[in-house]
């Protein structure tokens, strides 16, 4: 009795007989383990095939990306050589420039620029007493031709496109500077089960077809002479899935591809295609103030002339430039799309509730009549 007793005490465990024991255990774990799983994730030697290796190599390439675009970013931002809009699309030698949407903010200021440069210009948009009125005003700074259009782009029929086209390629004109500028969007963030599908068709006219209807006028012209530049105005929504402007964010996403297709086309026949990426721009559409991140139309403008033509996908304009570098090479898209929602959301709410109030006012001011 006294020996089984004495073997049962023995066998009692000890915090460190259970010590020593987890140790043989793990010890004898690893034993019996397969040895392609000792060779290859156990095994933490360098310069031999094993996951310690692979690891450091896989990492190694995702950090000279990252350190890649870093440096391209800032290659864009600070070294990028200035267009030459003399040399390049003939400036001042009787050379056209096609601005679409022309009337206001952007489109308009784009006019204005490349009149400073001496090209003619030719201006599209549905306001014609705008459009008059900056032709009058580009003559009088810049001294320039300046040929009117009016032109409903969501409207427009096959005989009207007929129209623009007879006019656009008049007396063999020249055009070397196309700037696809006009586009339309929700007045406010709606889920596309409750838009208006007339807006939602206008939509896709205006900022998909109507670009891909003037750009095939245009280009072919482009060419035959070997020479020419597109700018087509896009939108960082199109950079990822905007929820209550999923139609508009669709558009832009659509601008884009085309527009980067098309600049690979465009390259070996002289012709530079360019898709900018626009964020916000202090505008009567967009209601915002200046800011550093939402600047003039003047100086959004500025900016992409500056370097017209020199990248197929840009944001020119510096603030903006960063933004989207962060959304191509950090932000993670699920998390933007989240973000956008709930900023759309808020958006949307605030538009309903002043929208409420206007017509309580407009109701109460019946009332008084």
């Amino acid at each position: 009795m006294s020996s089984t007793v004495s073997a049962i005490l023995s066998a009692t465990p000890t915090p460190e007989r259970v010590i020593n024991g987890l140790n043989w255990t793990f010890d004898d774990l690893y034993n019996i383990l397969p040895q392609w799983v000792k060779d290859w994730i156990l095994n933490k030697q360098l310069g031999v095939f094993n996951f310690a290796t692979v690891s450091l190599i896989v990492g190694g390439i995702v950090v000279l990306k990252f350190l890649a675009s870093v440096i391209a970013l800032l290659y864009t931002m600070f070294l990028t050589s200035k267009t030459n809009y003399i040399t390049k699309y003939k400036a001042g030698y009787g050379a056209w420039a096609v601005v679409t949407g022309a009337s206001q903010g952007i489109g308009r200021e784009f006019a204005l620029q490349l009149a400073e440069k001496k090209f003619n210009i030719f201006l599209l948009a549905r306001n014609k007493e705008k459009l008059d009125e900056l032709a009058r005003d580009i003559q009088q700074a810049y001294n320039v031709e300046v040929i009117v259009h009016p032109f409903d782009f969501a409207e427009a029929d096959d005989e009207d496109w007929d129209k623009l086209e007879d006019t656009l390629l008049a007396n063999d004109r020249e055009i070397t500077i196309l700037v696809n500028n006009v586009g339309i969007n929700q007045p406010y963030p709606n889920p596309f089960a409750e838009e208006d599908p007339d807006l939602l068709t206008s939509i896709v006219t205006v900022n998909c077809t109507a670009q891909v209807r003037i750009t095939r006028i245009i280009f072919p012209e482009m060419v035959r002479r070997h020479k020419g530049l597109i700018l087509n105005v896009g939108s960082v929504a199109g950079l990822f899935p905007n929820a209550f402007l999923a139609v508009y964010s669709g558009t832009k996403a659509f601008l884009r591809n085309w527009s980067r297709a098309l600049a690979l086309e465009g390259e070996a026949m002289g012709v530079e295609v360019q898709h900018v990426k626009t964020y916000y721009v202090s505008t009567a559409m967009s209601k915002m103030k200046p800011t550093s991140l939402a600047p003039t139309p003047e100086a959004y403008v500025r900016k992409v002339l500056a370097t017209g033509g020199a990248f197929e996908d840009d944001a020119p304009y510096p603030q903006h430039m960063a933004f989207t570098w962060a959304i191509d090479n950090i932000l993670p898209e699920g998390a933007l799309m989240q973000k956008a929602y709930e900023l759309n959301i808020g958006i949307r709410q605030r538009a309903l509730a002043r929208k409420k109030r206007l017509e309580e006012a407009e109701a109460t001011a019946a009332k008084k009549e």
